[in-house]
């Protein structure tokens, strides 16, 4: 309930504070470790951690709040938007890398994830000088190819915020292709694969149906076929959000199946946007999701050495463990773990958190207690 929340909180601001902190005083490439398997990732590390990080607290930034909350709230929404300037200005020591490379790609779409998240305090109280940056910046990534993987994604999403910004050029067809190739993709049971093939992994959590919802919600309205597509689009993600759910043992833990798990509980990307979306699967109520969720939180930052001595969050999937990063994870790529916080734009009275806590389904099922049949999906 309310606890839950002050847990929440706590949890993003030790997370968020020494990245917003840094980019507001124009020292993230100062201060920021930027720990990889492989050299060079420095390129996009600041990035990929400004835009991984706003696009999980984005919610909580664009809702106002009630009390010393309001008070904190609107600390974060100055210093996020003093991040953008600095991660978007060229005279910036923070200016940061939309260019050089494939990443580029990636953590802009983040960053297009995030103004469409909030489009009010990330992009309508910029200074008109910052809008133009951003806007730029994120029209330079149009030269990045997208792979047929979900990357067509993250192309589209960078479209979807430029259409939000008020761009007439966006480029329709990349929204299009993105969506129709996933529509392609899909494999049923409410999983997608990334590209052609399925795999093991947490992508569709972590990207896929997050940004094909939010894709959908933009342009709601421009084409009766896109529009038509969403009612499956959000079907499916319910399916997947209800097997993310029962991934949740009564511990709190869930299995460090496929890449990325560096991410940590970024897993749970979709199953906190339904609840954001007030469209969780219906045989799942907010107590019980939340009180999962906040099991996942605390047990994995419960990890021993998950941050470093100056804040900063070290590789691993519970606690400090470099051996699990692939070629591609570096510092920055580690607040992907943020988007765990979306329900946080939900008011602190919304049900979701108002709601008495209740036994999410392993605990029920372990327990001995009666617990809903799975039921599968086109």
């Amino acid at each position: 309930m309310i606890h839950s929340r002050k847990i929440w909180l706590e949890s993003m601001f030790r997370i968020a504070d020494p990245v917003l902190e840094s980019l507001s005083n124009r020292k993230l490439k100062e201060l920021m470790p930027v720990d990889s398997p492989l050299v060079g990732r420095e390129t996009y590390a600041h990035l990929e951690a400004l835009g991984r990080l706003l696009a999980g607290i984005a919610p909580w930034l664009e809702r106002k709040q009630d009390g010393e909350e309001e008070v904190l709230r609107d600390k974060y929404a100055v210093m996020a938007r003093q991040a953008i300037d600095a991660g978007t200005d060229p005279n910036s020591p923070d200016f940061m890398n939309f260019t050089e490379g494939g990443q580029p790609l990636v953590d802009a779409a983040f960053l297009s994830h995030a103004i469409v998240r909030a489009p009010q305090e990330l992009y309508g109280q910029l200074e008109p000088r910052v809008k133009q940056q951003l806007i730029e910046c994120l029209k330079k990534t149009r030269r990045i190819k997208a792979v047929p993987s979900n990357w067509l994604l993250f192309s589209a999403m960078v479209e979807a915020a430029l259409y939000m910004m008020g761009e007439e050029d966006f480029d329709v067809m990349r929204v299009d292709y993105a969506l129709k190739q996933h529509e392609h993709w899909y494999l049923g049971d409410g999983t997608y694969g990334d590209g052609p093939h399925f795999h093991w992994d947490y992508y569709n959590s972590f990207v896929i149906q997050p940004m094909l919802i939010d894709i959908h919600l933009t342009f709601k309205g421009m084409y009766p076929d896109w529009d038509s597509a969403y009612e499956f689009v959000l079907s499916r993600a319910r399916r997947y959000g209800a097997v993310l759910e029962r991934m949740i043992s009564p511990e709190g833990t869930f299995p460090p199946v496929g890449r990325s798990l560096a991410y940590r509980f970024g897993a749970f990307q979709l199953l906190s946007q339904l609840a954001l979306m007030e469209t969780l699967p219906e045989e799942l109520d907010g107590g019980s999701v939340r009180c999962a969720l906040t099991a996942v939180l605390q047990r994995t930052l419960a990890g021993e050495d998950t941050f470093d001595e100056n804040g900063w969050l070290r590789i691993g999937f519970c606690g400090n463990q470099p051996d699990l990063a692939e070629g591609y994870i570096s510092t920055g790529s580690l607040y992907l773990c943020s988007t765990l916080f979306l329900p946080l734009g939900l008011s602190s009275d919304h049900p979701f958190w108002s709601m008495r806590d209740a036994p999410w389904t392993q605990k029920r099922a372990w327990s001995g207690q009666s617990f809903p049949l799975d039921q599968s999906v086109f």
